[in-house]
């Protein structure tokens, strides 16, 4: 069996790892809120988990990284990573709202162990088949879970059940996680040897392009209205009903999936100048997002489907490209955890003037996606 070959199955068993994984986290996150609630945590408390779980799980990825790429134990954090995702099933134990909150916050621990490792072995397979293609197919599969996951407690409450069922249910995915994970170490044992086969540069330091890279990356990143914020408008004007919202976000979700392909196999012919349609597309987004207009808030549901199967395809993707192979874990820990530190500045700013005027919320968008196209230059020079 050719090496193309096994990268595409290799591949599509980590996407299936990730759409198990993202069933069960997904699913649980999506419920998580009032389950804290009703266990007696206050609005703060509920909020304060939320934002530690985020920080860890994106802070975190910074050491992770590092320790993947001095130890080489990859396939072990992997693993260690995703077996911390039976936090998620184990919360129908959960009595006290304190044990619930540190089960979550775990599972976002969980993910920041697995990621920098789970990325750069995945980097290795997308290599032959196109990195392109090979992260967009794997954030597809990933979105799919981010959709079925919802939906199991929407059924499980469409048939009288409660969150002790719902999170029950939630223990068949977590244990495909780990099988389908244990078939992928099972049929590629050594990743790197999918890539090195190609003449790509094995040790090196992180260069000027990849900090500059990075850079682009917060500042575009950090005028990307999060959901929860425009969620927020559309229950506060009243533009949709509560039912709605999900429904919206499931949209975004089937976006994401479906531009993540395309966006990817668009890298693989054109590369970085793809990289341009994030701040075009994330400008248009809080002109729409915060309207008063039904039609409008479609489209901006859309725009941010579209930008986050960007995100999650041709930056990922592009980090590969960028870095030399005994540097991946740590390329990927230093990008995530700029990913999210501009996501929680971004986030707090924007959440900030919205209070005060979404004109300002608005010029705050323009700003940073302003800025962020001479630094993409900078990278192309």
């Amino acid at each position: 069996m050719n090496n193309n070959r096994i990268a595409f199955q290799f591949i599509i068993l980590l996407g299936l790892v990730s759409l198990f994984g993202d069933i069960t986290y997904e699913g649980a996150r999506s419920v998580t809120g009032p389950y804290l609630y009703i266990l007696g945590a206050s609005a703060a408390i509920v909020g304060l988990v939320a934002g530690l779980g985020e920080f860890i799980g994106y802070a975190l990825r910074l050491v992770s990284g590092f320790v993947a790429d001095k130890t080489r134990a990859y396939w072990p954090l992997t693993f260690i990573g995703y077996g911390l995702i039976f936090s998620v099933p184990l919360l129908a134990f959960a009595g006290l709202w304190q044990v619930a909150a540190f089960l979550i916050i775990l599972e976002r621990m969980g993910k920041a162990i697995r990621t920098p490792a789970r990325d750069a072995i995945l980097s290795h397979a997308t290599k032959q088949v196109g990195r392109g293609l090979g992260f967009g197919i794997h954030e597809a599969l990933d979105q799919v879970g981010a959709i079925i996951g919802p939906l199991i407690f929407s059924l499980v409450f469409l048939l009288k059940g409660g969150y002790k069922e719902g999170f029950t249910i939630l223990w068949i995915p977590a244990v495909l996680v780990l099988l389908t994970l244990t078939i992928a170490r099972i049929k590629v044992p050594v990743p790197e040897k999918l890539e090195t086969s190609k003449g790509k540069l094995v040790e090196g330091k992180l260069s000027k392009v990849f900090w500059t890279y990075t850079l682009f990356t917060f500042l575009s990143v950090a005028g990307f209205a999060n959901f929860q914020l425009i969620s927020y408008h559309l229950k506060v004007q009243s533009i949709v009903s509560d039912v709605q919202i999900p429904v919206l976000y499931a949209i975004a979700m089937g976006t994401d999936a479906v531009v993540a392909l395309t966006a990817g196999k668009t890298y693989d012919r054109v590369g970085l100048k793809v990289l341009l349609m994030i701040p075009l597309l994330t400008f248009f987004i809080p002109f729409f997002a915060f309207s008063s207009t039904f039609s409008f808030t479609v489209i901006s549901v859309i725009l941010w489907g579209a930008v986050m199967g960007i995100h999650e395809t041709v930056m990922r993707a592009a980090i590969a490209d960028l870095t030399p192979i005994r540097k991946r874990g740590s390329a990927y820990g230093i990008f995530n955890t700029a990913y999210g530190l501009s996501w929680l500045f971004g986030g707090v700013i924007m959440g900030f003037l919205y209070d005060i005027s979404i004109i300002y919320l608005i010029l705050f968008v323009a700003l940073m996606e302003m800025i962020s196209v001479p630094v993409f230059f900078m990278i192309k020079r």
